[in-house]
Parts: C-alpha cells; sequence; structure tokens
C-alpha cells in the first residue's frame, strides 16, 4: 500500500496510483498546469488518489517507453498540493517518482530500473537532492536503478513518517 502524509493532521493516508478513465485526467481548468488529456496520446497516464476519496486527483504523471528506456514526460502534483505552507498532502510527487522506478524494472534491456525526464533548470538541483536524479546532457536527468530502489523503498513500501 502507498501512503502520502495529510498535512493537516500528520497522520499516513492509504492511497494508490491507478490509470485513470479519460472523463478522469486532470483539467488545465481545474488549475493544473499540463494537458493531461493530450498527454495521454503519446504516453501512459497515471493519477494517485487516496484510497478513501478516490474522487480528488492528488497528483499524475505521463509515462513513454522509448529505445527500452522508460520517459517521465510529466509530473504534476495537484493545485492542492504545492507549497511548503499550504499544501493538503505531502509524499505526492516522491510516490509517483518512485512509481515510475518500480514500473522501470519491468522493461527489458540494457536501461533496466532507469527513469529518464527533461526538468525544469530551476528544479534540477531540488531533483538531484530530493530523489538522487543525476544530469546527463542539458537539461535531461535520469534516477539509475540503485536510486530508484532507495526510492521505491521509502515511498511505496512507507510504514511510517520521516
Amino acid at each position: 500500500m502507498i501512503y502520502i502524509l495529510d498535512t493537516i493532521n500528520g497522520k499516513l493516508v492509504k492511497s494508490e496510483v491507478v490509470v485513470p478513465g479519460t472523463k478522469t485526467l486532470p483539467l488545465k481548468k481545474d488549475g493544473w498546469k499540463f494537458n493531461w488529456r493530450q498527454l495521454s496520446k503519446d504516453g501512459e497516464i497515471y493519477i494517485l488518489r487516496t484510497v478513501d476519496t478516490p474522487e480528488n486527483i492528488e497528483g499524475a504523471l505521463c509515462l513513454r517507453i522509448q529505445y527500452d528506456m522508460l520517459i517521465m514526460d510529466a509530473l504534476e502534483i495537484a493545485p492542492h498540493n504545492i507549497g511548503r505552507t499550504h499544501k493538503r498532502y505531502d509524499y505526492v510527487a516522491g510516490c509517483l517518482i518512485a512509481y515510475a522506478c518500480r514500473e522501470s524494472f519491468k522493461i527489458p534491456g540494457d536501461y533496466k530500473g532507469f527513469v529518464t525526464f527533461v526538468s525544469k533548470n530551476n528544479l534540477i538541483k531540488w531533483y538531484a537532492e530530493k530523489y538522487g536524479a543525476e544530469l546527463a546532457l542539458g537539461q535531461r536527468m535520469f534516477i539509475d536503478w540503485e536510486n530508484g530502489e532507495k526510492l521505491i523503498d521509502k515511498y511505496l513500501n512507507r510504514t511510517k513518517i520521516d
């Protein structure tokens, strides 16, 4: 079971990563920055939601496979989970990145266990420090299998609050 942290009461909340239906994709009109409907044409979309309130999307992820490598095309946490002081749930991005890492171990080939993505300039240091991502070229980053296993253990096998 995946858990995210309810910042209001400080308790872990049971959550799940699922493939959404077309009608349940996050929308820009609801404050999301990415066009998830457009992204779904080129990759597989996953959403993170709590078990108790499955109608609320806490974060979204777009993955695709190219050249035996898992590419994280987009990652976004819900508008109500952004910010240090006013977010409702924490660990959302970590859970989604760890989920991508877990999926990457299912792909055969030389890049099994690797996840690659293009980062915004202002997030490169954050991805490196928080998730162990490494800079490859330009803004292209990757998470190797060793750091992927650490993220899976930390975010997908969590049983207590850090």
